[in-house]
């Protein structure tokens, strides 16, 4: 399970490098690399915020685990 942490967040990681390049620079670096919009950019925005989303159960782990 501590291996799906770690791609979690390195996944989380590049898209809020992402979203600060394109906030700052508008320049979005995923779609750069593989594509306007390609099937290959969407998926990885798809992964990334999937990872995003499990991202939020660390906060209940977390929490579990103060309390022990």
């Amino acid at each position: 399970m501590k291996t799906l942490n770690i791609i979690t967040l390195i996944l989380v990681i590049i898209g809020a490098v992402n979203w600060g390049l394109i906030g700052l620079f508008r320049y979005d670096l995923v779609s750069s690399i593989f594509g306007d919009m390609s099937v290959l950019t969407r998926t990885i925005f798809g992964i990334v915020g999937i990872a995003g989303l499990y991202a939020f159960s660390f906060f209940a782990r977390d929490k579990i685990s103060n309390n022990a």
